[in-house]
């Protein structure tokens, strides 16, 4: 056999074939070993940066944008309110316009007044500032609500908790007090530790509730704290007056564990209501937005499936993969929420979601109505001369339904992350205000009603607004007014504040 060397001796098209073929073959690995370099830098700049942050909280989400361009563009991106699913998405909707029931349900308290569904992160200090549950703190005249409101809504919550010393020092005082401090939206100090840049719990009532269930924090996986950084603020929650005096402290109910009933029984026990009802005169309960709760008793979360994976997906740009901070509804973006599991097809997927919103929604609304009678026709019999004796059993049964009935509809997307249990929940209500409405029946007759109540015309928000006393026309006056006097003041202040960080720096 001829060696090489004879053969490119006798073919010298061969060695040259063979030269070019090797010098391509160096110049692919070359181009290899760059890329591979080069990703690596990128990765460095990209995931590891040294923060040049003063010794303070940095509350504004640009400045963490220098440093995590990717992120923060996408971040930017929740001030979209174009999305709209067939019953949330990021648009403005009044849900009083929408269900004019609910003013009924919640008459007495702030949320009859004002509900509207929340849109982004992004608006989420500016929505605050805006509704009428906030009222229009003028001159000398206070919030009807605490300081304590504005725990999720801004950086410049831990940056305040951080200046101040302690969580109560921040909690105490009306919610005008901090106006002018709490101005830029939910973003990057809220979760992450600029030192390290890992996931970090900055709210105390968190790390609190789990000190409070001898649980360790800090011993949780990454995965879990993917969705414990949104457990922060989307759970249920109350203001306890009792810890520290006079102050309103933040707690969450999950000493008996986090479920409805347990919540439920934390409550009883402790006398606790969070308004009395004017018509009914029931002790309330409202429950705030129970996500990570029930998102506990889904099949997505006993998979390992965190709150991230679905609300912001990795997403790839220009050769990098990270989180996509674009906090959304993962019906807006199913490609790279749903489907990098599930193979169906995207209209399938939506389908199916609202198919499963349909027929918990559906019970809810009857759940709802049942409700409104209870509370008019409770009415009456007080009007009647009922006493407290006949009512007590009837009040209670009244408020665990409607605690029930708002648990479900404040969880804000229950009714796909864990379907079983709200449908679970709702039932449960709808036992317990059959109760009531039984009960009463037999209360009226007594006191020689033996007619149905009349149900009120509450067709249209403003209609079910008059009917529980509500004067509109001066609480939008009032609250444009602040708007226009008090608001412009409190940025003016806070934008000299942040401009003096800089010279510092």
């Amino acid at each position: 056999m001829k060696s090489v060397r004879e053969i490119i001796k006798e073919k010298p098209i061969i060695g040259w074939l063979l030269f070019i073929g090797t010098m391509i073959i160096v110049f692919l690995i070359g181009l290899l070993a760059s890329s591979i370099v080069e990703r690596r830098t990128e990765a460095v700049f990209a995931y590891s940066p040294e923060l040049e942050f003063e010794d303070r909280i940095e509350p504004r989400n640009e400045e963490w944008g220098k440093y995590f361009p990717r992120q923060y563009q996408s971040l930017i991106e929740t001030k979209d309110t174009s999305f709209r699913s067939k019953y949330n998405g990021s648009s403005m909707i009044d849900m009083l316009e929408e269900d004019p029931r609910l003013v009924v349900l919640w008459a007495g308290y702030g949320f009859s007044k004002d509900y509207n569904q929340s849109r982004g992160h992004y608006y989420a200090v500016e929505d605050l500032r805006n509704t009428l549950r906030t009222g229009a703190p003028i001159g000398d005249k206070e919030s009807p609500m605490p300081n304590t409101c504005w725990t999720c809504k801004s950086p410049d919550v831990p940056r305040l908790i951080d200046e101040l010393g302690s969580p109560e020092e921040f909690y105490k005082g009306s919610w005008e007090e901090h106006g002018d401090e709490i101005v830029n939206a939910i973003g990057c100090a809220d979760c992450h530790d600029p030192k390290t840049m890992q996931l970090k719990i900055t709210r105390p009532a968190l790390l609190e509730a789990f000190d409070n269930m001898d649980k360790d924090i800090n011993q949780v996986s990454h995965q879990q704290m993917r969705s414990l950084v949104c457990a922060q603020c989307h759970v249920e929650y109350y203001f306890n007056k009792d810890m520290v005096k006079g102050v309103p402290y933040l707690k969450f109910p999950w000493d008996n564990g986090m479920t409805v009933d347990a919540a439920e029984e934390y409550y009883d026990n402790m006398g606790f209501k969070d308004w009395t009802h004017p018509l009914s005169k029931a002790p309330m309960l409202k429950a705030q937005h129970p996500g990570y709760e029930l998102y506990q008793t889904s099949v997505h979360a006993k998979r390992g499936v965190s709150c991230a994976d679905c609300h912001m997906p990795y997403k790839s740009e220009g050769g990098q993969k990270f989180t996509d901070h674009h906090i959304q509804s993962p019906l807006n973006n199913v490609a790279n929420s749903c489907q990098v599991c599930h193979r169906q097809d995207a209209n399938e997927l939506i389908s199916d979601v609202y198919e499963r919103q349909d027929k918990i929604i559906q019970n809810r609304d009857e759940l709802e109505k049942q409700i409104v009678h209870a509370h008019v026709e409770a009415k009456k019999a007080w009007d009647l001369g009922a006493t407290e004796n006949q009512m007590n059993e009837i009040l209670q049964h009244i408020r665990h339904a409607q605690w029930r009935w708002d648990y479900a509809a404040a969880s804000h997307g229950g009714s796909f992350h864990a379907p079983v249990e709200v449908s679970r929940i709702i039932s449960t209500g709808m036992t317990k205000i059959q109760e009531a409405r039984i009960k009463l029946a037999r209360v009226l007759a007594d006191l020689g009603h033996n007619e149905p109540v009349p149900y009120p015309d509450i067709s249209t928000k403003e209609k079910a607004q008059e009917f529980v006393g509500l004067e509109m026309e001066k609480l939008n006056e009032e609250k444009q007014e602040f708007l226009e006097k008090v608001v412009p003041q409190w940025i003016k202040k806070a934008e000299k504040r942040e401009s003096s960080w800089d010279k510092e720096s």
